[in-house]
């Protein structure tokens, strides 16, 4: 398929899906690693209590809190 016809078609709202080869499609920035981290009962419990109060899961609360501080704090980070 040429880029003109593929560009008609997404421009139209047809999917264009079928004609996508996303073998080699990877996400930047987004590749996962996995830590254990050691948190007291008392700190899990109140994570726990904040996730289900979010509806959210524990695991998912935790990187968020944890990617806000970074980009928050981000510009100390730099400072010689």
């Amino acid at each position: 398929m040429k880029a003109k016809d593929f560009e008609e078609r997404f421009d139209n709202g047809e999917s264009v899906m079928p004609f996508a080869d996303l073998s080699g499609a990877e996400r930047p920035n987004q590749k996962t690693r996995r830590v254990n981290v050691d948190f007291p009962a008392w700190m899990v419990d109140a994570l726990d209590r904040e996730a289900e109060h979010l509806g959210v899961t524990r695991q998912a609360l935790v990187k968020v809190w944890i990617a806000n501080c970074l980009t928050r704090d981000a510009h100390t980070a730099h400072r010689p």
